[in-house]
């Protein structure tokens, strides 16, 4: 896979998060993503699942609550960390006052710095965290086979979703999207 852009690569949304996509490195004939991240207090990313890579996060800085879906609620200090395996639908947050510190990885590599790039950069378009409709609809359909988010109704994404696309397209609303890597299956 090529990488669309250079690292170190910055991202930022409107609620304060800042991700750092650092570098690459190949570990097991496998290429990790390492990256930093800063989220504002109470903040962080919805339930979500990676099918297709593994997630690892260490606390440099603050508390970090995460949940995996079905399970309570836990906590992780400075030093600490956890690690999410494909397929397991989970979210994390900033459970502390100050900003949440943190560096992890993800493995493989494969689209999620796109992908991500992607979504904060639709949620800045809106000013919401559900993002610019197009682009949010764009983003899932295309990457359904790598990344989901739990509180989308089935019903969105299985009709919805495809239906604003086609208007989107008609409308030449992804003119930004046509180097979009391809998505895995």
């Amino acid at each position: 896979m090529t990488y669309p852009f250079s690292l170190p690569h910055t991202i930022k949304n409107f609620h304060g998060e800042v991700l750092i996509f650092k570098s690459i490195e190949e570990e097991n004939g496998e290429k990790k993503m390492l990256v930093e991240n800063k989220v504002t207090p109470g903040a962080g990313p919805p339930f979500h699942v990676h099918f297709k890579q593994d997630e690892g996060l260490t606390v440099s800085k603050g508390t970090m609550g995460y949940q995996i879906d079905g399970q309570e609620e836990k906590f992780l200090k400075e030093g600490e960390s956890v690690v999410f395996t494909r397929g397991e639908m989970h979210r994390f947050w900033n459970a502390g006052e100050d900003v949440l510190e943190c560096t992890g990885w993800v493995k493989p590599a494969n689209s999620l710095d796109y992908f991500l790039t992607g979504v904060y950069n639709s949620m800045n378009k809106s000013g919401t965290a559900q993002g610019d409709p197009f682009d949010s609809a764009y983003l899932m359909t295309r990457y359904k086979s790598e990344y989901d988010i739990k509180a989308v109704p089935a019903f969105v994404k299985k009709v919805i979703f495809p239906i604003t696309v086609l208007i989107g397209n008609m409308l030449g609303k992804y003119k930004h999207f046509q180097h979009a890597p391809k998505p895995l299956k």
